[in-house]
């Protein structure tokens, strides 16, 4: 069994979770304008440097938007947003996401796994696709953890964007990787490190084929049992 280091957050860092949280949750609907930092403060008997810090965070993440002399106000985080908002909303309701935005990763992971395919069934020597390999074995290993079986889909995934030829796509994914991890993890830890392995395992079948078709019609499928099938990942609330 593993634990996770423990640590106390610092007053920035609950001041930038208050925020996301009345953000996400509807309490500070998009527009609104925040009250001062001055007001800020004494509302929430913190300093100034937390304030400003912490307005500076969320505006990075995308939450809020500085307007020289007019004040801060609650952007449109789906306009505006990046990787660090989509991150936010990851561990927002500890971790609990919602359907839809489940749905949404996984219906990006859908296409991005589609274009991949396609540029290592097209470009990459049967050498490098079966230099991929080793991700199977781990993932085969009766000791694998569903953190461990997540990391190596993840390096499966990425290693084929890195055989495909395109220079863009595994940055791409890389972006990507966090969401991806934490969604195999919860699958794993609901169907098991066998199903995440048969899936890649099947994957790869088709990456030694050649078989395009094969493998885009593998990838609709298991995709589509994530999304609304018999493999869903939704918590059980929803």
């Amino acid at each position: 069994m593993e634990f996770e280091r423990l640590y106390a957050p610092s007053l920035k860092e609950l001041f930038v979770r208050q925020l996301q949280g009345m953000i996400l949750s509807g309490e500070l609907p998009m527009g609104e304008k925040l009250p001062s930092e001055r007001e800020l403060c004494e509302q929430m008997r913190v300093s100034r440097a937390v304030v400003n810090g912490g307005v500076t965070e969320l505006a990075r993440q995308g939450f809020l938007e500085v307007r020289p002399r007019q004040g801060t106000y609650v952007a449109d985080y789906r306009r505006n947003g990046n990787m660090d908002t989509l991150m936010a909303i990851m561990h927002y309701n500890g971790g609990v996401l919602a359907r839809e935005e489940i749905r949404s990763i996984l219906e990006v992971r859908q296409g991005l796994e589609h274009m991949t395919v396609s540029r290592a069934i097209a470009c990459a020597s049967d050498e490098e696709i079966r230099g991929l390999e080793p991700c199977l074995t781990a993932l085969e290993d009766p000791r694998c953890t569903p953190a461990q079986a997540a990391e190596t889909a993840f390096a499966f995934h990425h290693g084929m964007t890195l055989i495909g030829g395109n220079h863009i796509l595994p940055l791409i994914y890389s972006s990507f990787k966090v969401p991806c991890i934490a969604l195999w993890i919860r699958f794993c830890r609901r169907y098991g490190v066998d199903a995440l392995s048969y899936n890649i395992c099947r994957l790869y079948g088709c990456l030694l084929a050649r078989d395009k078709q094969a493998a885009s019609a593998w990838i609709d499928q298991y995709m589509e049992e994530a999304i609304s099938g018999s493999q869903q990942i939704y918590t059980d609330s929803q």
